[in-house]
């Protein structure tokens, strides 16, 4: 591409230097300088007088020395970062002079710098000018091309002054146009032009002494080859285009517009000074008709100066200029132009901001772009300018290249301003694209997910929704958001992958039943989480699963409270992890896909009912039917199990699942006495329950179930849940048997008067009445308080209880009869055996008594008068033998009132002087004594007479008992 169709800007500031003083001034406009060279922050000018003079950066001489006597200086070089100086002089009748100076070393007597070196340049002695020259940094090696076409190539060491060594390195007819040095540790390579070749040799290293390499049929004018010293290319310009060469060959090469005088790399760009256009050109017609006549154009385009950006294809600068460039130089950071009448001006390049305004003004985004890459810009400097084209393309109407541009720069726009543009429906296909770039970048927001999910669903776009749901990597979006969009929009499948991708159990759970109804397999789901996830989950919907799936629920609950649950595990067939095995890596990738649906065996891990992307083929998942329980997998999961308590809410209408429960639940061994409290009670509850809804055997059935459960004394079940569970329900031999338990038989038989139950009532009494007598005195009382009550039970059975009431005393006949006279139930003819039993007994009882009253009388009457004769009148002792001995009595002799007598050595006698005792009497009376010592002492302990009163049949003889002992208040008898 010519460079007049590459855009072209301005791009640098141009300004004429002000000289610093007179004497610089009328140097450069007396046009004495024949050479420029730059470096080490430093201008330096040679002059046809064979001078040398140092501008500093106030544009002043600030030193100047006679550098050669005879010739001009034609060429300089400045080792950069170093004070050295090489200078050439030329004088057609003699060789060159080369020489090295030191400038920071003058010399003592003269104060002018030291020069290292000199040397002539040979070249076969033919006085040829220098065509061109150049020089290694160290100065090891320099090349000096002549115009008979011979280059001389010096190797040694010029700043010590050791010795050099010269060679001509090449020799045509053709002048040199042109030589550059490219040097890297191991390879210094020469580039030489001639007006019709360029070619390289290889000065030192591999290959040196190889003659030289033609790599272009094709050279150029002098001035028109120069080095990039950033890259190491070599620039060559010719009138058809600018070309780059490397130690490669030829590279990047751009159309030039015609000849070129002069060339030079200045950073990134390509200065180029060319001759004024010829006057047939367009510009000079204009220029021409402006000024009004043709002799202007030699004032105004004496040359052209053009910067050129190889790499961006623009023109960054374009003037021309009214007097020719005598050369061009680089210090202080920009670049100048010496022109022949002694101007300088100076090109200050424009900041990167200054810029890209001037693309921004011609909407030159792309380039704007590359611009700012090709700077180093940062990244979000460099997404301000995506946002800008992104602006541009959008108010054009370029709707998809406008969302590629706001994509690039979605790491700091704000989401909102691009949204906002993109909300239309014809446009959702660009919104969804960003919204999925907003993801990817880990940018969105629980909004942005919202409305990207709502977009897919808008277009039913299932495919795209499973492909940005099932992304790999880290989660790009809000969870939650994403998880309630799906079931929202009725894609419960993908809602429940989300869910169980990212360990949500119970979200999964809540979808399988309360959006997608597969309640079975929510349930093998919870089956497979472990206990301490598993029951939440199972407790939330226990009442929905066992309305749909209650045999496997009520297993589940069994299996959890007994301790015995295990997570399901599914096992993977033999076949299929041989097949995965032999098949490679990809199916090995496979293969954990596929275990990662063995773990989660739900619906929507089924490929059947998700699009399979064509030729992946579709997987089976592994059916229930495959998932057990592995003991050994899960034998270390340990937990503990709740209360049985806390499931009973859960079986609310569903009786014969809870009683399922209950029974598994009593087997365990483990269980605490307040939950087997729970369990008996609750348990008893619905045995009730079913037999009030049952009929004839199915009744009898339950209610034996429950009579069972409470039967025995180690049923922890109180007896008062007891008695109120079989009011309720009128279970009437559960009430009985508490009540036996209890010792309640006096209620059983009430229960049964008070229900009018005959025969229930004769069938207590004769089963309680040895345990309780005084339930016969109750039922005399009932079967004679109703005619019919009475009809029912018989004659016999009244005869009965009256007998067993008369044979155990159980009440007074006038009790009897008063009971019996309450009412016109009993005639007389029913109780008259009683009465003449009765009677017939009290007579003999009074007959007995009486005898022995008379009897006692006369005992009494007895004993008085032998204590009054035995106080009034001598006792006459006729005993013979003593009957502690046996022998006979003889003095000394002991006779007592008792009418014993013995020898006075057969006595005890005690040692505190107390009267002696009849031993053969002592007996009888230690035990008299004793009785009554224990009579007075019963006569304080009114709970014991009380106690006789209570258990004693006759009352009236226990009081005239405890008065004969003497116990109530009698006077002692010593």
């Amino acid at each position: 591409m010519a460079l007049l169709l590459w855009k072209a800007f301005d791009f640098f500031e141009v300004s004429q230097v002000k000289l610093g003083d007179d004497e610089t001034r009328s140097f450069f406009e007396n046009n004495e300088i024949s050479s420029v060279c730059s470096g080490s922050d430093s201008l330096f000018l040679g002059s046809d007088n064979g001078f040398v003079r140092i501008i500093g950066p106030s544009w002043k001489i600030v030193r100047n020395f006679q550098a050669h006597d005879t010739g001009r200086i034609t060429h300089m070089r400045q080792v950069e970062g170093t004070s050295l100086l090489v200078t050439i002089s030329e004088d057609l009748s003699n060789e060159p002079v080369l020489k090295v100076w030191a400038l920071d070393k003058p010399v003592k007597k003269t104060g002018l710098p030291t020069c290292l070196s000199t040397l002539s340049i040979h070249n076969g002695r033919k006085q040829f000018p220098i065509s061109s020259f150049t020089a290694l940094d160290d100065l090891s090696q320099l090349a000096v091309g002549f115009a008979n076409g011979a280059v001389t190539v010096i190797r040694g060491d010029l700043i010590h002054d050791r010795g050099t060594k010269q060679r001509i390195v090449y020799e045509s007819e053709e002048p040199i146009t042109g030589v550059e040095f490219v040097a890297d540790p191991k390879l210094t390579t020469l580039f030489v032009a001639t007006t019709s070749k360029l070619l390289k040799l290889v000065i030192s290293g591999k290959g040196q002494g190889q003659p030289p390499r033609t790599i272009e049929d094709a050279g150029c004018a002098a001035g028109c080859m120069t080095v990039n010293s950033k890259t190491g290319d070599i620039i060559v310009v010719r009138e058809d285009a600018v070309y780059y060469y490397t130690l490669e060959g030829r590279g990047l090469c751009f159309a030039n517009d015609g000849v070129t005088s002069l060339v030079s790399a200045f950073q990134d760009y390509v200065a180029l000074v060319s001759p004024p256009p010829i006057s047939g050109s367009g510009g000079s017609d204009s220029i021409r008709r402006r000024f009004g006549g043709t002799n202007t154009e030699s004032l105004f385009n004496a040359a052209r100066f053009t910067m050129v950006d190889p790499t961006l294809q623009i023109v960054a600068h374009s003037e021309s200029l009214i007097s020719e460039v005598k050369s061009i130089f680089q210090i202080w950071g920009d670049l100048y132009i010496l022109t022949q009448d002694g101007k300088v001006n100076r090109y200050h390049e424009k900041s990167l901001q200054q810029r890209l305004e001037l693309l921004y003004q011609r909407n030159l985004f792309p380039l704007a772009i590359n611009l700012a890459q090709k700077s180093g810009m940062d990244v979000q400097q460099q997404n301000v300018i995506y946002r800008k084209y992104g602006d541009h393309l959008y108010q054009k109407g370029d709707y998809d290249s406008a969302m590629s541009q706001y994509i690039k720069a979605i790491d700091n726009t704000e989401p909102s301003q691009v949204i906002r543009k993109f909300l239309d429906t014809q446009r959702i296909h660009n919104l969804i694209e960003y919204l999925e770039e907003l993801h990817e970048h880990h940018k969105a927001t629980a909004d942005h997910t919202t409305l990207l999910l709502n977009c897919y669903a808008k277009l039913k776009d299932v495919d795209k929704l499973e492909k940005f749901i099932k992304s790999e990597g880290d989660l790009k979006f809000d969870l939650d958001t994403a998880i309630t969009m799906c079931r929202q929009g009725g894609y419960f499948e993908q809602a429940a992958y989300l869910a169980t991708k990212h360990g949500e159990n119970d979200l999964v759970v809540d979808i399988l039943i309360e959006d997608s109804k597969h309640y079975a397999e929510a349930l093998d789901f919870i089956w497979h989480l472990d206990a301490e996830t598993a029951y939440p989950c199972l407790m939330k919907y226990a009442r929905v699963l066992l309305e749909n799936c209650p045999s496997d629920t009520t297993k589940m609950f069994i299996d959890y409270y007994t301790g015995k649950y295990r997570p399901k595990v599914n096992k993977v067939p033999l076949e299929e992890t041989q097949t995965i095995s032999s098949s490679g890596f990809a199916a090995g990738a496979a293969s954990a896909v596929q275990n990662l649906t063995n773990l989660l065996p739900l619906p929507y891990m089924n490929t059947s009912s998700v699009p399979t992307p064509t030729g992946q083929g579709a997987q089976a998942t592994v059916s229930d039917a495959s998932a057990v329980v592995d003991p050994e997998t899960n034998a270390e999961q340990k937990y503990t199990p709740p209360p049985p308590r806390t499931a009973f809410s859960s079986f609310i209408d569903h009786s014969d699942e809870f009683i399922v429960f209950l029974e598994a639940c009593l087997k365990e061994d483990t269980l605490k006495d307040s939950d087997k409290a729970d369990i008996y009670t609750t348990l008893f509850e619905m045995y009730l329950h079913k037999a009030s809804e049952r009929k004839g055997m199915q009744r009898e059935e339950w209610e034996s179930k429950a009579k069972k459960l409470i039967e025995g004394r180690e049923v922890p079940i109180e007896n008062s849940n007891v008695l109120l569970l079989s009011h309720l329900s009128d279970f009437r031999d559960g009430t009985t048997l508490v009540k036996e338990q209890s010792g309640l038989l006096f209620d059983i038989f009430r229960s049964y008067t008070s229900a009018k139950d005959t025969r229930g009532a004769i069938k207590a009494l004769r089963k309680y009445g040895n345990e309780e007598p005084q339930l016969y005195p109750a039922a005399l009382a009932y079967f004679t308080s109703d005619a019919r009550i009475l009809e029912e039970a018989g004659p016999e059975e009244l005869a009965n209880v009256l007998n067993k009431i008369d044979a155990d005393g159980l009440m007074a006949p006038l009790q009897v009869i008063q009971t019996l006279g309450s009412n016109a139930v009993a005639t007389m003819g029913m109780i008259k055996p009683y009465l003449r039993e009765t009677i017939t007994r009290e007579r003999r009882e009074i007959a007995s008594n009486r005898r022995q009253i008379n009897s006692f009388r006369k005992e009494t009457e007895a004993k008085r008068t032998e204590i009054a004769e035995l106080g009034a009148k001598p006792a006459v002792f006729q005993a013979q033998r003593c009957p502690g001995c046996g022998g006979l009595l003889d003095l000394p002799a002991v006779h007592f009132l008792c009418k014993h007598s013995f020898h006075q050595r057969c006595l005890k006698q005690t040692d505190d002087g107390a009267e002696v005792e009849c031993p053969v009497c002592a007996v009888n009376n230690a035990a008299v004594r004793a009785m009554k010592r224990s009579q007075d002492d019963r006569a304080d302990r009114h709970d014991l007479f009380k106690d006789a009163l209570e258990k004693g049949d006759d009352r009236f003889k226990t009081v005239a008992q405890w008065f004969g002992q003497g116990v109530m208040g009698a006077g002692t008898v010593e």
